[in-house]
């Protein structure tokens, strides 16, 4: 005997749809005019105090820009109502956005990993002009600023459980980390070391691919639906096991699908009763399991018949 009970609400599902799209899309506009401004800011500070890793730097954050409104088509994406050809929803058009993203920022890594190379190969590195402290105060103003950016996001991120939202927090915290190389950098070569700044590049470089390879394994894994982690589960197992009728679970499997889980279950109830008492009973268990996980979207439950004990 089986039941399969209902999927959550749909008034439910497009208000949790609604308040995604609309904190996601506040937390995107404020990157995007944060980082057009930042941008801005260090190539000036770069060209005008002569700084390649303030440049770089400023690359860097313009990436961002680009990057931001990737995340904001893959979240307006993913917030659609499911549909006859897409029936389990959109969920991982967030994932499609995210590697979209970690492609983007690789290869702005890449490209200021190849012009700090060929400074450095052309035997130049050391003739280089000085920086100066307008390029310093760059650097300082951008960590700040991109490590705020990234707290912004990140509790944001976690707030809706958006999978591409942090990815671009992440990314904010990236060019934080860059525009510290940057600081050292250009530090260095005030000092007497013209030589840091593009050693500064290459290390922003580093950041950079590390990034957007953690990103891109994120997005992979709940393209090809990875199970959730061991803890989860064994959460999920204990609250199952406590609800009034279940006398054993017999499976329990759980599949990532985009920023959303789904669960497949099967658990033991007195073979004695109605179909209709165990019916009963595995509607309450999906909906305790709903009420209590928000990430879990979707939920089938199966009833396997066993003699109860005494």
């Amino acid at each position: 005997m089986s039941s399969k009970v209902k999927n959550s609400e749909c008034g439910r599902q497009s208000g949790v749809s609604e308040q995604f799209e609309r904190v996601a899309m506040r937390v995107s506009l404020v990157s995007i005019v944060g980082n057009v401004l930042l941008a801005a800011f260090k190539f000036f500070a770069g060209i005008a105090a002569h700084s390649g890793a303030m440049l770089s730097d400023a690359v860097h954050s313009a990436s961002d820009v680009f990057s931001t409104i990737i995340v904001m088509i893959g979240v307006k994406a993913s917030g659609r109502e499911s549909d006859k050809e897409h029936p389990y929803g959109h969920e991982r058009m967030e994932c499609v956005a995210a590697i979209v993203l970690a492609t983007i920022l690789l290869a702005t890594g890449l490209g200021i990993a190849y012009s700090a190379v060929r400074t450095l190969a052309s035997g130049k590195a050391g003739d280089l002009t000085v920086p100066g402290l307008l390029a310093l105060a760059a650097a300082v103003i951008s960590i700040i600023t991109k490590e705020f950016m990234f707290w912004y996001t990140k509790i944001n991120a976690e707030r809706i459980r958006s999978g591409a939202l942090t990815a671009d927090a992440w990314h904010h915290r990236s060019d934080a980390l860059s525009s510290i190389g940057a600081l050292v950098g250009i530090g260095g070569a005030r000092l007497g070391l013209p030589i840091m700044d593009p050693l500064a590049s290459l290390v922003i470089c580093v950041f950079i691919a590390k990034a957007a390879y953690d990103i891109f394994k994120d997005a992979i894994d709940k393209m090809v639906d990875k199970a959730c982690d061991e803890a989860l589960e064994n959460q999920l197992r204990k609250h199952i096991a406590a609800q009034p009728g279940v006398l054993g679970i017999d499976l329990l499997r759980t599949r990532v699908f985009g920023n959303r889980i789904y669960v497949e279950l099967e658990i033991k109830a007195d073979g004695s009763q109605t179909l209709a008492e165990a019916h009963e009973i595995a509607e309450a268990v999906h909906d305790s399991i709903e009420e209590n996980f928000p990430d879990v979207k979707h939920i089938m439950v199966h009833v396997n018949p066993t003699t109860a004990e005494k």
